[in-house]
């Protein structure tokens, strides 16, 4: 980790920078580097007096270090093709400058090399191409500009203040308010992207990009037939465009239209080259709608497409019943080790690999991986624990029993949802499959609707304690309870593809929101899906998860949200007694038909067989699970955390009095 670097040195070294002493500046940022020999900007501005210096061999080595520690670093790039065209080295320049730009298009001193690079070389398309990307930025205001390379270099905050500071003092432009949506859309606050992206399209309706950001926090915040409306109308203006349409099939898969998104990304697919990202997708598509060996096959061909492709490897992994050869794992192995390896790709590589040392029966490897994995994500977490416990506090606070009476015969009384709730990797996918094998119940998905109503009661607050929610729930009124309830009905409605009069919504982390649930639909059915603390909480250990479970990535971590979740479950149990049908995922596996009797009748339906021959239901399932829930039940996964007991000891620890 970098050391504690004075802000003021670092201005005052970038001043010289500006000033033409480079040699001042190499000293100074050498002397920073005693106490922080790993902080990206003091080997930046190494690396930088080192070039003016005329020192272009000791620039990169400087740079190969920073690479090691920042590799998306747009202006290491940038440094190293200038490096590059100092040493007269024209096809490395420009190889660097184009990843400079990649990164970070509002670099203009690489796209003005670039232009000159390509004019140099009599590539005059290319070159009118860069020198049209030097003329849009030079008509942005410097500041926007600015902000704009802060941003892709992820100094949000930076970016932030710079840009608000422009949009105060000068009003509305349409780039600097699509930047701040931007930058909401990086820092997830996609109530006020959506908000600023929409004033942009009001303001600009041709404006393609903007339509196009908009269309992606609507994915984000899972409004997917908004988003298709909005990529629809793109696709339409740029056939040809792949992200467009990349994005459409997406939009389509999370509205559960799998055959449509797959038959569009298959489209796309023939209309340009071979795309690792556009493979990986396909093979999601494939799994989703069980076919395996198809989705293998695309899954490989990801990674043939780009070795170090981690997501790739990830997937293949996340089967659970795929088996890597030693080609493979020699691959993993060599992706892992190199240096220009991202952070991202370093950490799907690191789980699947400790799956693949886990089939392998290595379990210490195997531990090793999943824990080097569960690190890398940690480290780019903001996530607190804190923030939710005080969260669940004031639930257990605010939702009393004369909550819950005062508002007797609240809200929607639609008797559609059943909500399956608990932790992931508890057993919530079989349970779902077993109930859509039902003919009165269609299983759609994890459904974002619940999380999506809460952040709106929550509001702005920049703070755990500026939040709204749950204190809001004591100041609404029985028609306001009424109103959220039809509209969880009607934002749901898409996702329902059947007649079957019932639906389930597997959201797990619902549990938090119990109460809400509770007021707003008081006829909804609610399972808790339970397993043993150890076995769920080390199952949550080695699954990397694409989005959320932020509290996954660390032992202590899990058991203490596991306990917070048990706290949270008890509330409900004493303040809304028989509203909640627990069902043990071990008790399911040893007596199946029994279980399946008691969810039923908790349900109020009839007992049909096929609920036990789930495995041979042809629906679409996205979870981790999938391939698990599609063969017949087996104890095979009950105990497999058991051999990796030797490493445990903390999580066994800090779940204490849970292991009762």
């Amino acid at each position: 980790m970098p050391g504690p670097v004075p802000e003021a040195e670092l201005a005052r070294i970038q001043a010289l920078i500006e000033a033409g002493s480079y040699q001042g500046a190499l000293t100074a940022a050498r002397a920073l580097a005693v106490n922080a020999p790993a902080h990206r900007d003091v080997l930046y501005s190494i690396a930088v007096s080192q070039r003016f210096l005329r020192q272009e061999q000791a620039a990169l080595e400087t740079l190969a270090q920073l690479r090691v520690l920042a590799p998306d670093f747009s202006r290491l790039y940038q440094e190293i093709g200038y490096c590059r065209a100092g040493l007269r080295d024209g096809p490395a320049a420009i190889e660097a400058f184009l990843k400079a730009v990649t990164r970070n298009p509002a670099l203009s001193g690489s796209w003005t090399m670039l232009q000159r690079l390509y004019s140099m070389i009599g590539d005059q398309a290319a070159a009118s191409a860069a020198a049209g990307h030097v003329a849009v930025l030079a008509r942005l205001p410097p500041e926007v500009v600015t902000a704009t390379s802060l941003f892709s270099d992820g100094d949000l905050a930076a970016a932030e203040a710079m840009v608000r500071a422009y949009l105060l003092k000068h009003g509305n432009h349409v780039e600097a308010m699509r930047l701040l949506a931007r930058i909401g859309l990086a820092q997830d606050v996609l109530d006020d992207a959506e908000y600023l992206l929409r004033a942009v399209l009001d303001l600009e309706p041709g404006y393609r990009a903007a339509r196009f950001d908009y269309a992606s926090v609507l994915l984000r915040r899972h409004r997917h037939q908004a988003a298709i409306d909005e990529l629809e109308q793109l696709c339409q203006a740029e056939p040809g465009n792949r992200t467009f349409r990349t994005n459409l099939a997406t939009a389509y898969a999370g509205l559960g239209k799998h055959e449509q998104a797959l038959a569009t990304y298959r489209e796309t697919e023939r209309t340009g080259p071979p795309s690792a990202d556009l493979q990986l997708s396909v093979g999601h598509c494939l799994k989703t709608l069980g076919d395996t060996p198809a989705a293998i096959q695309a899954y490989r061909e990801a990674a043939r497409i780009r070795p170090d492709f981690g997501d790739a490897y990830w997937s293949l992994a996340n089967l659970k019943t795929y088996r890597f050869s030693d080609e493979e794992l020699a691959r993993m192995r060599a992706a892992l080790a190199a240096p220009e390896t991202s952070a991202t790709d370093r950490c799907h590589l690191s789980f699947a690999l400790g799956k693949a040392l886990e089939d392998r029966e290595d379990w210490a490897g195997s531990f090793e991986s999943y824990l080097q994995g569960n690190q890398i994500r940690k480290a780019s977490s903001r996530f607190r624990l804190e923030v939710l416990e005080l969260t669940i506090a004031q639930q257990i606070k605010v939702c009393t029993p004369d909550l819950f009476r005062r508002h007797a015969g609240a809200g929607c009384p639609d008797t559609t949802p059943i909500f399956i709730v608990g932790l992931p990797r508890s057993g919530s996918t079989l349970i779902e499959q077993i109930l859509a094998a039902h003919t009165m119940i269609e299983g759609t998905m994890e459904l974002a609707d619940i999380p999506r109503m809460v952040q709106s009661l929550q509001g702005r607050g920049t703070n755990e304690d500026a939040g709204r929610y749950p204190a809001v729930l004591e100041s609404l009124t029985d028609s306001e309870f009424a109103r959220l309830g039809e509209q969880y009905i009607a934002d749901t409605r898409p996702y329902r593809v059947s007649d079957r009069p019932r639906f389930t919504d597997k959201m797990p982390n619902n549990f938090r929101h119990i109460g809400l649930i509770r007021l707003i639909l008081p006829n909804a059915r609610i399972i808790d899906a339970r397993r043993e603390p150890m076995a769920c909480c080390f199952s949550n250990f080695k699954q990397y998860f694409a989005q959320g479970q932020e509290f996954s990535y660390g032992l202590e971590d899990i058991a203490r949200y596991y306990r917070l979740y048990m706290q949270l479950m008890q509330h409900w149990d004493a303040v809304l007694p028989g509203h909640v049908l627990r069902v043990q995922h071990e008790d399911l596996v040893a007596d199946l038909e029994h279980q399946v009797r008691r969810m039923l009748g908790f349900l109020g339906l009839e007992f049909e067989p096929q609920c036990l021959e789930f495995h041979r239901s042809t629906r679409s399932v996205r979870t981790a699970s999938s391939e698990q829930v599609r063969r017949p039940l087996s104890t095979e996964g009950l105990d497999q955390w058991r051999h990796f007991e030797p490493w445990l000891g903390p999580l066994r620890e800090a779940l204490g009095p849970e292991l009762a």
